[in-house]
């Protein structure tokens, strides 16, 4: 291998999350960065009575977005899940972006989403038998994802 052309994997570690181009904040976990096309199955028979399966297309589906932090004293992701409670969903639809950052915080890559809105936002549990941070979280549904490099 010639000097300078290994690419190690990019660690999962940091990253951030923008809505409408605004910095929302830092998570701790992030799923749901996907897609997936449904499959339709069809048969068809062919000479001398075999059948013979297809495997076709059918509709798009994006993957809802799960983000997780530790609960702070903001109330941004709390108001922005009252607008749909109140049902103005069309107030609440945003673009947004989640951004990895490498360790020397350069943005390595880009997940850019459209017309997304909170469906569901969760506070903590809490036991007062345990230490844990107290976890709030965010789910975005969206009309499409991509990943811009």
């Amino acid at each position: 291998m010639a000097l300078g052309l290994r690419k190690d994997p990019l660690v999962s570690f940091s990253f951030f999350v923008e809505i409408q181009g605004q910095l929302t904040g830092t998570f701790r976990e992030c799923s749901g960065l996907g897609s997936e096309t449904e499959l339709i199955e069809a048969k068809e028979v062919i000479a001398k009575g075999k059948i013979k399966y297809m495997k076709i297309p059918g509709a798009l589906k994006w993957d809802n977005i799960s983000l997780k932090r530790g609960i702070t004293d903001s109330m941004e992701i709390w108001n922005w899940r009252k607008q749909v409670e109140q049902g103005d969903v069309n107030r609440a639809r945003k673009d947004g972006s989640i951004i990895m950052y490498d360790q020397t915080n350069t943005e390595i890559a880009r997940w850019n989403f459209k017309d997304g809105w909170p469906r569901k936002v969760s506070g903590p549990t809490f036991n007062a038998q345990n230490n844990d941070i107290g976890v709030e979280e965010l789910e975005i549904v969206h009309e499409g994802i991509y990943r811009d490099h």
